[in-house]
């Protein structure tokens, strides 16, 4: 995407991009993923990690740089946050606490307002049982769960001018400036989990339509006032709309309940934006059979940028590579073949990588956060690949 000719004075990252030739190598890399171009090296990252105490134990060292040992590229985004992620962005939080102790498990109060069933120590690693929500009805929803979402609370602020001045900085090297929130169906799971979303759909639509204003409100805000600072290159929503088989819930719910609330936030945020010129991405991040939501993301809000592609879910990277030439995927890597031999891991990225890397727009990384069942030995093996593949 061309554009159009600025001097210096402008070009700071916020009101004109920084020219090329001033941006670090793993920042053109970045742009040249995003920008799908054929043959391009691959960025380096990883999505995440469970498996950090399994390797501690085969002999990775507590203090160890995973950046140096598996040859990341350094950051190329900038993430601005305060917008929530996989729960609801409440001000003030739920108080986090143990309501029940049931021996080798506890039953926990979190800072959403959910009872969640999990080992006795241990939140993170696993999926935990959720037992009950915090909006039920209107009443709940209102007394409990509404006024956390006030986007006037100016606590949300405190830290603004510090947060700002980070990120005007990482626009003036060239980053991308990355605003991650808490999508709508995710949004709404987190306060009444997905069988309650389904219930209210049908019982209450007002309801769900009162809390998606909210949520709509509250981004909106906040957006705006990072907007005064920066100029946003991507829009990211956390979603994890999709299970094994497919989405959670309908086309015609996700037209009804979340996709108008997208356009309205993004045609705001698209007109403030300092640099009236840049391209906005739209990133979509759900788990589970992605497929069948692709269209309806492009369609309905010009989604750009997907991922994590999970494989035992039916995803195949390389398939929806050919069939969406113009969308910009990461992830796509088995986590559960990485778990498996060398030679399995092989076959994979032999598979995946040179197709990939000749299409462009790709990121290598695994499908998931790279479990614990994972070997060390076996991970290093496949970033050694990654790096004869992907430049």
């Amino acid at each position: 995407m061309s554009q159009p000719h600025t001097d210096n004075r402008t070009a700071d990252g916020v009101h004109a991009p920084v020219s090329r030739e001033k941006l670090p190598e793993h920042v053109r890399k970045l742009r040249d993923t995003y920008a799908i171009t054929p043959g391009a090296p691959f960025y380096r990252t990883e999505f995440g990690y469970y498996c950090l105490e399994a390797w501690h134990a085969q002999g990775l060292p507590e203090n160890a740089r995973l950046e140096e040992i598996f040859q990341y590229d350094p950051p190329a985004q900038h993430t601005l946050g305060q917008l929530g992620w996989t729960e609801a962005p409440l001000v003030p939080a739920f108080e986090d606490r143990v309501v029940e102790d049931r021996g080798e498990y506890e039953v926990v109060q979190d800072c959403v307002g959910r009872r969640v069933l999990c080992f006795k120590g241990r939140r993170s690693g696993f999926m935990p049982e959720y037992l009950d929500h915090a909006v039920k009805d209107w009443r709940t929803w209102e007394e409990h769960v509404k006024w956390r979402l006030d986007p006037a609370t100016p606590e949300r602020y405190r830290t603004l001018a510090e947060r700002m001045a980070q990120a005007r900085a990482a626009a003036a090297q060239g980053l991308m400036i990355v605003q991650n929130l808490i999508g709508g169906y995710m949004y709404l799971r987190s306060l009444m989990g997905p069988e309650g979303v389904l219930y209210m759909v049908y019982d209450a639509p007002e309801l769900i339509h009162d809390c998606m204003a909210t949520w709509f409100r509250l981004m909106d805000a906040v957006t705006a006032r990072h907007q005064q600072h920066v100029t946003f290159d991507e829009i990211y929503f956390a979603e994890d709309i999709c299970f094994n088989h497919g989405p959670l819930i309908s086309p015609a719910m996700m037209r009804e309940f979340l996709t108008p609330y997208y356009r309205r936030l993004l045609a705001n945020v698209k007109q403030r934006q300092l640099d009236p010129n840049r391209h906005l991405f739209v990133h979509i991040d759900t788990d589970g059979f992605a497929d069948p939501v692709i269209p309806i993301y492009r369609q309905e809000i010009g989604m750009d940028v997907m991922s994590p592609f999970e494989v035992a879910s039916g995803c195949d990277v390389v398939t929806i590579g050919r069939q969406y030439p113009d969308l910009v995927i990461s992830g796509g890597i088995d986590k559960r073949v990485l778990a498996k031999s060398k030679r399995d891991i092989d076959r994979m990225v032999e598979r995946i990588l040179p197709a990939m890397r000749a299409r462009g727009g790709y990121f290598p990384t695994c499908d998931h956060g790279v479990p614990a069942e994972v070997p060390l030995e076996n991970y290093l093996h496949y970033r050694k690949r990654c790096l004869e593949l992907g430049g």
